[in-house]
Parts: structure tokens; C-alpha cells; sequence
């Protein structure tokens, strides 16, 4: 009967999924409180230690109007205000950091650092989402399709000679290692360089980046201490797109090329591939063909 299927499917595959799901998020959120909780409660007093210092240094003012400070600086930042620096601090919205900001509405990283404020803003924005993100969906798609395209020569992995099989395989590890430098490595040393952070603030600006969380904890472009190139932004939002695409490559590619070098290393001993391996083969069994597309 259908009912008895649905519960042994619930019961077979999605209960234990959702419960190692839930068990998953109650370990991070254990974990993350251990590391966090007393860092943010020791910089919690560290600000109101300095607002007292900041009240017995000018007597003029009290504690109701620093509050009422702190709040107008509370709602600059939440309007992408820096408030460092003054009014001749580069703006939020030129054409490069709306460029960048854009991509990050298409690909929902969304840093929360900067927002529309305006009403009309915010209902272009939403229309902007609507189009833009199944759009952005379909491009990465033809994009990671395109690429694994080309990859097409490991679907004939089977007829090939021991050494054109070698061959290809180091092909695709180099292939794979050259990309992931030019997109996970070099940036995030780059980006350290421009920004004055550690290469690892770097590489977990990049990884939060091409992840699509998204904190804002760092965001390239934003300090106004700093002369940045006008296409900086542009650029950073351009890496972000080939990046996405990068990432849904690794992830289609990458457990084929583990799957092909232990094919390759399987045959080098002469081991049998097949599960519970039959001996009335002549030579090394030809391995199953794996397709790299869906």
C-alpha cells in the first residue's frame, strides 16, 4: 500500500537523515557557543568600560546623550554608513560597489553590510532577486555543463592504454590544482594584501564568500582609510561568479578523479573492481564506466 511504503521510506532513509541533521546543528551550536560566548561577553565589557572612560573625560555630556550618539552611529552602520572617517569617504553606491553589490543579490551571499534604504530600492531589489537569482541558477549550470564538457574524454576511460589512462588522470589533477589555486588561493592572498589582513582572515573572507553565507564580518572595499582602484569591487564580484562556477566543477569532478585513481591503482595490482570478485576473467577486469554528467 502507499501509506506502508511512505513509512518505511520515513523510516528507512529521511528519519535517520533528520535526525543526524539535527544532531549536526545541536554539535555546531554547542561548539559555537563554547568558542564565542566569552569572547563576546568580554568585548561587551570592554564598550561600556570605554563609554564610561569617554563620560569622565567630557563632563559635558551625560549618559543619555552618548547613548543617543551611539544609536545615530548604530543606524549609519545599518544604513551602510561607515562612520569612521567623514563625509568624504567613497560612496556605498558608485557604479562599482553597486556592481558588486548586485552579485551579491544574485547569488545571495548577502553580507548585510549595506542594503537599500530607499522604498523604491527595496521593491527593485526584490523584482532584481526574483529574475536575478533563477538566472544566476542557470548560468552556473551551463557553465559547471561546459566545463565538464570538456572533460568528456574520461566517459571512453575504459579503451584507453594504461598509460593514456595515467596520463589524463594527472591532466585532471593538475587541471584541478591550477583552478583552485587561481580561485581559492590567490585571492584570498591578494585580497589580505589590498585589505591589511592575515592570509587566513583572507581565505575565510573567501571560503564564507564562495560558500554564500555571507556574514560581513569582511567585506572587500569597505575601508574608508584606504584608496581603492575604482573597478576593485567590479572585480571582486566577477571573481565571485567564476568562483560559484569553480566550486560546482570541484564538486562534480572531485569524487571522480578519487574514483579514477583508485580504478587506476586497483589495476596496477590487479585486484578485481567487481564486489565479491569472479576469477574467470582473462587479465585485470575493464572498470564500469562512470558518467561525469548528469
Amino acid at each position: 500500500m502507499p501509506s506502508t511504503g511512505l513509512c518505511n521510506c520515513w523510516g528507512g532513509r529521511v528519519l535517520p537523515l533528520l535526525l543526524a541533521y539535527i544532531c549536526y546543528l545541536l554539535l555546531g551550536a554547542t561548539i559555537f557557543q563554547l568558542l564565542e560566548k566569552q569572547a563576546e561577553a568580554q568585548s561587551r565589557d570592554q564598550f561600556q568600560i570605554e563609554k564610561l572612560r569617554f563620560l569622565e573625560n567630557y563632563t559635558c555630556l551625560d549618559q543619555q546623550a552618548l547613548e543617543q550618539f551611539v544609536q545615530v552611529i548604530m543606524e549609519a552602520w545599518v544604513k551602510g554608513v561607515n562612520p569612521k572617517g567623514n563625509s568624504t569617504n567613497p560612496s556605498n553606491w558608485d557604479f562599482g560597489s553597486s556592481f558588486f553589490f548586485a552579485g551579491t543579490v544574485v547569488t545571495t551571499i548577502g553580507y548585510g553590510n549595506l542594503a537599500p534604504s530607499t522604498e523604491a530600492g527595496q521593491v527593485f531589489c526584490v523584482f532584481y532577486a526574483l529574475v536575478g537569482i533563477p538566472l544566476n541558477v542557470i548560468f552556473l549550470n551551463h557553465l559547471g555543463t561546459g566545463l565538464r564538457t570538456q572533460m568528456a574524454i574520461l566517459e571512453r576511460w575504459e579503451d584507453q592504454p594504461r598509460r593514456s589512462q595515467l596520463l589524463h588522470l594527472l591532466t585532471l589533477a593538475l587541471f584541478l590544482t591550477l583552478g583552485t589555486l587561481v580561485i581559492l588561493i590567490f585571492p584570498p592572498m591578494v585580497f589580505s594584501h589590498v585589505e591589511g589582513w592575515s592570509f587566513g582572515e583572507g581565505f575565510y573572507f573567501a571560503f564564507i564568500t564562495l560558500s554564500t553565507i555571507g556574514f560581513g564580518d569582511y567585506v572587500v572595499g569597505t575601508d574608508p582609510s584606504k584608496h581603492y582602484i575604482s573597478v576593485y569591487r567590479s572585480l571582486a564580484a566577477i571573481w565571485i561568479l567564476l568562483g560559484l562556477a569553480w566550486l560546482a566543477l570541484i564538486l562534480s569532478l572531485g569524487p571522480l578523479l578519487l574514483h579514477r585513481c583508485s580504478q587506476l591503482w586497483l589495476l596496477s595490482r590487479g585486484l578485481s573492481l567487481k564486489e565479491g570478485g569472479s576469477s574467470g576473467t582473462d587479465g585485470p577486469p575493464r572498470p564500469q564506466k562512470i558518467p561525469i554528467s548528469a
